[in-house]
């Protein structure tokens, strides 16, 4: 089945901010008596929602989460986020190359939209991405739950047979598989520059049919989708 629909996470796919995000939570965490390497958070972590996390720190602590642990995390990394945020290498490239082909796409982030939108205002990428960047905050349950996945798509009305995900997170991947659709995993940001083989290998295990390195190779796994006439969306 060709793709009339693309989905990707944000974060370590789009944005290069996972770096960012994860040393800045292995320090708030670590406030809190949580003290976890970085290698701990991407396998515990990545891709998660905040309520799961909050829930592990609650859990290791037997106590409730503070209600400004959200807000503290938050001024930590928008303050970084405006002063280091990058894109994805390639990833500008990729989109243009969907906009030729007449490919559509859109973002299902496990973040709030907050988050998301501070993030993609600093990238230049509100415009683009206005009408589809969709949340955990958009659905009940989010990632590794298939909601998020299945809200985008009929929010763009293309049937979840239709769409191929781009996930560099186990949990995005297993949300894109119970909704029905196929993923190709994405190990290019620096978050994963120590740990490329692992995550490839753990995302084929979750269901990814290829991995991508970079997106150049993201954009061959796509073309070799688009090499049949596709069903439109909509």
């Amino acid at each position: 089945m060709t793709p009339a629909l693309v989905i990707f996470d944000f974060d370590g796919v789009i944005a290069d901010s996972e770096i960012i995000a994860l040393a800045e939570l292995q320090s708030c965490l670590a406030d809190h008596g949580l003290n976890l390497p970085i290698e701990t958070l991407i396998d515990r972590f990545l891709g998660a929602s905040l309520a799961s996390i909050t829930a592990a720190l609650a859990d290791h602590t037997g106590a409730p989460v503070p209600e400004d642990f959200r807000e503290r995390w938050y001024v930590r990394l928008f303050a970084r986020y405006r002063a280091e945020l990058q894109l994805v290498p390639g990833i500008l490239e990729l989109l243009d190359q969907l906009d030729r082909d007449g490919v559509d796409y859109c973002i299902a982030s496990g973040s709030s939209h907050r988050r998301l939108g501070f993030a993609l205002e600093c990238l230049g990428l509100t415009g683009r991405f206005r009408g589809r960047a969709f949340s955990a905050d958009d659905v009940t349950h989010g990632k590794p739950a298939p909601d998020l996945m299945l809200f985008a798509a009929a929010r763009l009305g293309c049937p979840p047979e239709q769409c191929i995900v781009v996930e560099d997170a186990t949990a995005g991947v297993l949300a894109a598989m119970s909704a029905g659709m196929r993923a190709i995993g994405f190990v290019g940001g620096r978050h994963l520059e120590n740990r490329t083989e692992r995550q490839a290998e753990r995302l084929s295990q979750a269901g990814t049919f290829a991995n991508a390195r970079t997106h150049s190779e993201t954009i061959a796994l796509l073309a070799q989708s688009l090499r049949r006439p596709r069903p439109a969306c909509g």
